[in-house]
C-alpha cells in the first residue's frame, strides 16, 4: 500500500512540501503496523529505518535530511541548517530556512503542527502535546522562525491529526492546572463522565496558541487519533487495549 499523507489547503497554497503521514504504507508488522517511524519504539530498527527512508523519499529526499529531535515534551525549539545525520537533540519543534532539509514530529495522539512563511521561505514543524502546548512550544516555534527571518502576521500554520476533546478524558485537576496558568483556558474543557472528569479539545487549545502568538492564518485537519484505528496509532488507544507500545506517526515540512 503506498504512503497516504494529510495535506492541507493552507500549505498547499504556500507551495511547501508536506504531509501529516498516516499509519499506511509500511513495512512493520503487530502493533505497529504499518508506517512506524518512531526510533524509541520496539519495533524492529531495521523497519523503522525503511519506513523513515519512505517518508523522506516521499518528501524528495532522504533520511540524512530529516530533523526531527529526540522529543521531552519541552517549548525548545531547534534551527536546522541541514538534516541531524546523527545524535538527535533533545526538543520538540524545528525551524529552517535551508531547502532540501526535512522538518519532522513524531505523535500518537499528540499535536503536530506544520508552519510556513513562504514570502521569507521558512518553515517550522511543532509537536505539541498538553505540555508543549501549555508550555510554549508554540511561541518558541514562531520565535525562531521569526529570528530566521518570518512574520507572523505571514505565516499560515495546520494542526495534523491528534486526540480530540470526545477521546480525551482528563481528570478536574488537569482543568485547574490550566486555568490557573492561563485564564481563559477553561473554554477547551467540558464535563466528562463523572464529576471529576473533563474532555480536554487539544487542537483547540493548540489553535488558540498559534492565534495568541500572531500566526496569520491556522486550522485543524480535523482528524481524531484515537477514533480512527485504521489511519492512526494512538497512545490512549493502545493503554486502553492493554497494548505494550504503539507506532508513532510522522508529519513533515520542507521547502521546495
Amino acid at each position: 500500500m503506498a504512503l497516504s499523507p494529510i495535506t492541507h489547503p493552507l500549505l498547499e497554497r504556500a507551495g511547501v512540501r508536506h504531509g501529516f503521514f498516516t499509519r499506511r504504507g509500511g513495512v512493520s508488522g503487530g502493533i505497529y503496523d504499518s508506517l512506524n517511524t518512531g526510533l524509541g519504539s520496539t519495533d524492529d530498527p531495521a523497519a523503522v529505518a525503511e519506513n523513515r527512508r519512505r517518508v523522506a523519499a516521499h518528501m524528495g529526499g532522504t533520511p540524512d535530511d530529516i530533523a526531527a529531535c529526540y522529543q521531552i515534551h519541552s517549548a525548545i525549539c531547534r534551527v536546522a541548517d541541514a538534516g541531524w545525520k546523527g545524535e538527535r537533540p533533545e526538543g520538540d519543534a524545528v525551524a529552517t530556512a535551508a531547502p532540501g532539509v526535512i522538518c519532522g514530529v513524531l505523535t500518537a495522539d499528540c499535536a503536530p503542527v506544520l508552519l510556513a512563511d513562504p514570502e521569507a521561505g521558512i518553515v517550522g514543524a511543532a509537536h505539541a502535546g498538553w505540555k508543549g502546548a501549555l508550555g510554549g512550544v508554540i511561541h518558541s516555534t514562531v520565535a525562531s522562525m521569526q529570528a530566521l527571518g518570518a512574520e507572523p502576521s505571514r505565516i499560515v500554520a495546520v494542526v495534523g491529526p491528534c486526540i480530540a476533546q470526545a477521546s480525551y478524558e482528563v481528570g478536574a485537576d488537569f482543568e485547574d492546572r490550566f486555568t490557573h496558568h492561563d485564564p481563559g483556558s477553561e473554554r477547551y474543557f467540558v464535563p466528562g463522565s463523572a464529576p471529576d472528569k473533563r474532555l480536554f479539545d487539544l487542537p483547540a487549545f493548540v489553535l488558540w496558541r498559534l492565534e495568541q502568538a500572531g500566526v496569520g492564518e491556522a486550522a485543524w485537519t480535523g482528524h481524531d487519533t484515537r477514533a480512527d484505528e485504521v489511519q492512526f496509532f494512538s497512545n490512549r488507544r493502545a493503554y486502553l487495549n492493554g497494548e505494550p507500545d504503539f507506532g508513532r506517526l510522522m508529519s513533515a515540512i520542507s521547502l521546495g
